[in-house]
């Protein structure tokens, strides 16, 4: 009985965090890290929201990119938020809504 609790529990945390993807569904199209942020624009429309989370370096510091992160969303109660470091989507992240 005490490892079927411990299970559930387990089970209720894993599913209530944010988990990440390489692909997400927009339409009939899919988008994938690596993707530009036009092919994005153009596969799933204009996000619900777009913030700027500043600038990085590049690894041989010699230029700087913006990086930003759209929201789309909510699609069956989830939030998608897409990570773009210089135009071109790193990560993709999901999270049910409040």
């Amino acid at each position: 009985m005490y490892k079927h609790r411990l299970l559930a529990l387990a089970l209720t945390a894993a599913a209530s965090q944010a988990w990440a993807a390489d692909t997400l569904r927009c339409g009939s199209q899919l988008i994938s890290v690596g993707d530009r942020s036009s092919e994005v624009l153009q596969k799933c429309g204009e996000p619900v929201g777009r913030d700027l989370l500043g600038y990085k370096r590049s690894a041989n510091r010699r230029e700087e990119f913006q990086v930003e992160e759209w929201t789309y969303g909510p699609n069956g109660g989830m939030y998608q938020y897409l990570r773009f470091e210089g135009n071109r989507l790193v990560q993709i992240t999901s999270k049910r809504g409040n």
